[in-house]
């Protein structure tokens, strides 16, 4: 009993034994949220990357691709049929995008991947990356409703709203090209020069949209006279999206006007009314657009971050997206075809929906295409027997704690060299590897902290044993053992372990219980971004607590507070007495 008494009495009263317990919570504390952020990170980051590639993925080693997938998928099922949900056929091909913006053409470098949307959602989540089937969401206030039901299977539709942006966007041009026509038909009845339509129709050419940086049309440079503007019949007035503001966002129309040096002003109808941008919001009022008007034959899902990029509002310094290129423009898409020697093939394309995955590898990477188009594009197709190649194969698993399984089977009758059979980490094996790395070397640092904490301690007892002994020697001469001295100390250095990780980890979980308002705290104290989005691609700082990480960190710094304490305990039991008492 006089070891508790004692043990509690040091504790109660000793200062010295609160630096011990605040240097055992801080490092408690530290490493509790560090591995909780980190878990955080990694945890999206992963299911990021598997929202893209499905469990188990067979790709060949040739981007000629191969032959009769549906046999391929036969001898799938054959193998590991059993463990298989769900499979489809991709085509994934290096390529360029291009599109203007700003009075110049901006070329992207992208990884073009041919799908079939209905196929590729069952082996991901995919309509959980489209900005369409997403609500628009800034400070918990819904600035855009989704534009799609969750339950619409995703196709290469346009969404009404898109749909009458383009035919409105179209019906202008249309109305302009007529303008164009008949300028250049009372030109030419002045010079005695008969006009033919059909000619002057083949010679103009509808340029793409064009933006200035701050959304605004880009004027051309007026011609000298009439007749180089009918020289340059490719010169038309233009309709331009305005201001991008998120994903999907609108605010109005700006007309390009055609320059009045070499403009008459014909007896003609009024152009078409631009669309009012409230009408883009509302697609269930929308009419049906005419084929003539609709998409391309090419159909694409674009990542976010190959058509976008973020600016920070001055006036109130919220970040922003503003797009270049939104669903409903097209865009032009360059690849190389299948066989020997490889051309450069080119073809334009209609934006249906945008990408977001949240990875900025993958959003400022990869465009989506439909597949059979593709196929057709690249030579991929045999016109003899309609056979159809593709690039690689993915399945999902019921289970994925089976993948191992299912790779080994397959790897067994899809030859190495030919076929690479992988999950979806093995696929992304450098990447998750340099996470995991990380996590450890930092854990390994943390640690530190509270090691250091236990050489204080170590310290902090050494000092009370030479301070404690005369009392240690009274208490050897009443009768207490040495193992009872020793329990002593090593009891008290357990409840300074228990009181530190205790509170360490209390101030820990909350801690990251209220990161981002914490985050957003220091960030007004010192005026600048701790995290910043436009970096880390994350609207908060994800965390992800693990009770038993807690629960090993807490054990840990118990166990350091205990082994510091071990070897004063020791001295303290080893002194004798009448050695003790000799000088009092």
């Amino acid at each position: 009993m006089y070891k508790l008494l004692l043990c509690l009495r040091y504790l109660r009263t000793r200062y010295i034994a609160l630096a011990s317990i605040v240097s055992v919570m801080l490092g408690v504390a530290t490493m509790i949220v560090v591995n909780s952020v980190m878990a955080g990170f990694s945890t999206e980051m992963r299911d990021r990357i598997h929202g893209i590639l499905a469990d188990v993925i067979i790709e060949t080693n040739s981007l000629d691709g191969t032959t009769n997938p549906e046999q391929h998928m036969e001898l799938i099922r054959k193998t590991a049929g059993e463990y298989i949900d769900g499979m489809t056929a991709t085509v994934e091909v290096y390529g360029m995008l291009s599109f203007q913006y700003g009075g110049q053409y901006i070329t992207r470098p992208v990884t073009l991947v041919g799908i079939e949307p209905e196929g590729k959602a069952k082996v991901g989540p995919l309509v959980d990356f489209l900005d369409s089937y997403r609500p628009i969401v800034e400070d918990k206030v819904v600035l855009r409703p989704p534009l799609r039901s969750m339950n619409e299977p995703p196709s290469w539709n346009l969404t009404p709203a898109a749909a009458l942006y383009r035919k409105q966007w179209m019906a202008r041009q249309q109305w302009m090209l007529e303008q164009m026509r008949e300028d250049d038909r009372m030109d030419h009845e002045g010079e005695g020069e008969l006009f033919d339509p059909g000619k002057a129709e083949a010679e103009a050419k509808v340029t793409p949209v064009e933006h200035n940086e701050d959304g605004t049309a880009v004027a051309e440079t007026p011609k000298e006279s009439a007749d180089a503007a009918r020289q340059a019949p490719d010169f038309l007035p233009e309709i331009v999206p305005g201001k991008h503001v998120g994903p999907g966002n609108h605010e109005g129309m700006v007309i390009q006007e055609r320059p009045k040096a070499f403009t008459r002003q014909p007896e003609a109808a009024a152009p078409p009314a631009a669309p009012d941008p409230t009408e883009l919001f509302q697609p269930q009022a929308q009419p049906e657009v005419a084929d003539a008007q609709g998409p391309m034959e090419g159909r694409l899902y674009v990542g976010l971050g190959l058509i976008s990029f973020p600016a920070e509002d001055p006036n109130t310094g919220k970040v922003q997206t503003l797009l270049m290129v939104r669903p409903g423009d097209d865009v032009k898409v360059s690849t190389v075809t299948a066989g020997r020697p490889p051309q450069a093939v080119h073809f334009n394309a209609t934006v249906v929906d945008i990408f977001k995955s949240g990875m900025s590898e993958y959003d400022s990477n990869l465009v989506f295409c439909n597949l059979e188009y593709l196929q057709k594009v690249r030579g991929m197709i045999d016109p003899t027997t309609d056979s159809r190649a593709v690039t690689s194969i993915q399945i999902k698993l019921k289970q994925y704690a089976d993948s191992k399984q299912v790779v080994d089977r397959l790897q067994s009758v899809f030859p190495a060299g030919v076929y690479t059979v992988r999950t979806w980490e093995q696929k992304q094996g450098p990447l998750l590897a340099a996470v995991e790395v990380e996590s450890a070397i930092l854990n390994v640092l943390l640690f530190m902290i509270i090691a250091v904490a236990g050489f204080g301690i170590l310290a902090i007892f050494f000092m009370i044993v030479v301070e404690k002994t005369r009392d240690i020697g009274i208490l050897k001469a009443l009768g207490a053992s040495s193992n009872g001295v020793m329990s002593i100390f090593l009891s008290y250095g357990l409840g300074l372990g228990v009181v530190g990780s205790g509170v360490g980890v209390a101030i820990g979980l909350l801690f990251v219980r209220y990161i981002n308002q914490i985050e957003a705290v220091i960030t007004w104290l010192t005026g600048r971004k701790v995290f910043d989005e436009r970096i880390y691609y994350f609207p908060s700082i994800p965390t992800n607590v693990n009770a038993m990480m807690v629960v090993w960190v807490a054990l840990g710094a118990i166990a350091i507070a205990i082994l510091a304490s071990i070897l004063p305990a020791r001295r303290a039991a080893r002194l004798h007495p009448v050695e003790a008492l000799r000088w009092e």
